[in-house]
């Protein structure tokens, strides 16, 4: 999942011959008795994330080899090839800038690839259901781990998604034909959305008109105790609310938020007006680090998610083509600037006052601080910290150097503590 957004560039490259001559992969594809869906989203999983791929990054041999997992997996269930000539591929092309104020022409170019599969209904309206496979390889840019460079094998962001979405391609064969679905891999999601930006630019097998909906599945395999899943994107359209609980019949505890912008590849569908709305189980401490393995993922929590939105799907096959609504940012505030951050990771589950923190980054001033994993900060200064933009408010008056009292419940004791940035 991306957490910030990059510029970038994307056009047109047919270059991947590669590909077609024999690039193969070790997809688990059943012969004889098939795998119980929970034996196969691990499978997924931890083929996706093994060592051999080295994080996916973008532009890498390990991502052309989860790419071609991932085409040999559509084809073995019976999909249509929905890429570039005739293939399950669609190539594409970002700019990696050196730094945020640099010019493009000093920027590195990078090939990325999406991987497309159809099922073809015969219906007026296509569904895209996206996720994407793409993570940060070595964790040289986006990483949170502070050690040397390691293999980032990204289990929840996003094998997860891209299990999930397997899973979703195969009980869709022969059941609700009253769309088509339009399944996409996208690569690039960790440069800057650099794939979905790509597709909904140059749309492969159908128009964007076309489209009914789109499902964006990006970090999906943490589920909680609490079985909390969140749904962004809900505003993007009137129907999707009351057609989510109608769908949850396993009592998930849904949590909504409106604004069709996020860190995903829903945005690129919302932005040329599809509504389009992203499951996501929450960040948690191993995000962006090499800690996030295949063991620490919930399988039968996937399961779970993974039959509430073919329900979903189910539901609004009998629905006329949805109706997109334009959203604004949560609470009509955009991102304030800052210079410094405290280095923590907010739980975005959290619906108390204040900002709960997931995760604590090793050497940063929250550390440094004494504030760990739990704590709810709910003053930095003289400002109460009520919302996540309250917080990114308080840290905008701050530059490196300063100090500020933070005040902080730590199992339901109000203490402070002193932040340096």
């Amino acid at each position: 999942m991306k957490a910030y957004y990059q510029y970038f560039t994307i056009s047109f490259v047919f270059g991947y011959l590669w590909l077609l001559a024999g690039c193969s992969s070790t997809a688990v594809i059943p012969t004889t008795e098939p795998l119980s869906p929970v034996e196969q989203f691990r499978a997924d999983v931890e083929f996706l994330a093994s060592d051999e791929l080295k994080g996916r990054e973008t532009g890498t041999e390990g991502e052309q080899r989860a790419a071609a997992y991932i085409a040999d997996r559509l084809e073995s269930l019976g999909l249509l090839p929905a890429g570039d000539h005739g293939t399950f591929y669609q190539q594409f092309e970002g700019t990696q800038l050196p730094h945020p104020h640099a010019r493009p022409e000093e920027g590195e170019v990078i090939e990325g690839i999406n991987v497309l599969g159809f099922i073809d209904n015969a219906a007026d309206h296509t569904v895209v259901i996206g996720a994407h496979y793409d993570h940060i390889g070595l964790g040289v840019r986006g990483s949170l781990h502070t050690g040397d460079p390691a293999i980032h094998p990204g289990a929840d962001d996003n094998a997860s998604g891209v299990a999930l979405m397997l899973y979703l391609a195969e009980r869709l064969r022969d059941v609700h034909t009253g769309n088509n679905y339009l399944f996409i891999a996208f690569s690039g999601e960790e440069k800057g959305l650099w794939g979905s930006g790509h597709w909904t630019k140059n749309p492969t097998v159908v128009e964007i008109e076309n489209l009914n909906y789109m499902l964006n599945l990006d970090m999906v395999g943490r589920l909680n105790e609490d079985r909390t899943l969140m749904i962004n994107g809900t505003g993007t359209s009137s129907v999707w609310e009351r057609r989510l609980e109608r769908a949850n019949r396993a009592n998930l505890n849904l949590r909504f938020t409106q604004s069709g912008v996020g860190g995903s590849d829903h945005t690129s569908f919302y932005l040329v007006e599809v509504p389009a709305i992203h499951f996501f189980t929450g960040t948690h401490e191993d995000y962006h680090r090499p800690s996030d393995t295949p063991d620490k993922i919930n399988y039968q929590g996937m399961a779970e998610i993974g039959s509430f939105a073919f329900n979903l799907i189910g539901l609004l096959d009998w629905e006329d083509k949805l109706v997109f609504s334009e959203t604004v940012q949560e609470e009509s505030r955009s991102a304030p600037r800052y210079s410094v951050s405290l280095g923590v990771i907010p739980d975005y589950l959290f619906s108390g006052g204040g900002l709960k923190i997931e995760g604590v980054t090793s050497g940063r001033p929250a550390e440094n601080a004494g504030l760990i994993r739990g704590d709810i900060i709910i003053k930095m200064g003289e400002k109460e910290i009520e919302t996540i933009y309250d917080y990114m408010e308080a840290l905008s008056d701050y530059i490196s150097g300063d100090e500020t009292e933070v005040g902080f419940k730590r199992d339901g004791e109000l203490r402070t503590t002193t932040v340096k940035f």
